[in-house]
């Protein structure tokens, strides 16, 4: 069973949540929280597989509840859910260590989808809102300056790949791009985000981008 969080500040949008969540026979709701605060006390709590966090919130908002969960020695997954088509918000809670992205307009299938992809340990961002965001990505001095200096620590090989992982590729599309195998694409992307000291390979994509590692296509 996947046990998931449900984070909003709506009551009936948590309720409308939880419904489809709970009609999955592999997904389990174990708390609700209305706000960030909440969100960190009841993960804490109930150690969720993932948290399915709102972003714009009263009094803690998403982005500082997300940053605060990942800093926890065993942090839950984080999918980022939003209404609002604001750029800056997906690259803010991306940053603080999301494991995905969704828009709110998205279907009881693709919600599920998300999750399970999520708790597999996954990183899901809808792909125009990820093309979006990686264009507007310019200023590496800001977003992952430790990584940024950290890269040096990068072998040939793995700067290699980090470049695809910028593209939005997967392990296996990596693999054949590369002419390794999809094992082998795995250690690397591991080992890098290690040496860098991120999160999941969408910060890689992001970071990928500020320091223009990615190859032309």
């Amino acid at each position: 069973m996947i046990r998931v969080l449900v984070v909003d500040d709506q009551a009936l949008i948590r309720a409308g949540t939880t419904a489809i969540l709970e009609s999955a026979d592999d997904v389990e709701v174990v708390g609700e929280a209305a706000d960030g605060a909440e969100a960190v006390a009841v993960s804490r709590e109930r150690s969720p597989d993932v948290v399915l966090m709102d972003l714009r919130m009263p009094r803690v908002d998403g982005v500082t509840a997300t940053a605060q969960l990942k800093k926890d020695p065993d942090p839950p997954h984080v999918l980022a859910l939003t209404t609002f088509n604001d750029d800056q918000l997906m690259i803010d809670a991306l940053t603080a260590g999301a494991d995905g992205f969704l828009l709110k307009q998205l279907t009881p299938r693709d919600l599920l989808s998300a999750i399970r992809a999520v708790s597999g340990g996954a990183s899901v961002v809808d792909t125009e809102l990820s093309k979006r965001l990686l264009r507007r990505i310019t200023d590496h001095s800001t977003s992952f300056p430790d990584a940024a200096r950290r890269l040096d620590l990068l072998s040939d090989r793995e700067r290699e790949v980090l470049g695809q992982v910028g593209l939005g590729l997967n392990n296996a599309e990596i693999a054949q791009r590369l002419f390794m195998s999809v094992s082998t694409v795995k250690t690397y992307v591991s080992r890098t985000l290690s040496k860098l000291g991120l999160d999941n390979r969408v910060q890689a994509a992001l970071l990928a981008h500020q320091l223009r590692l990615t190859p032309e296509v």
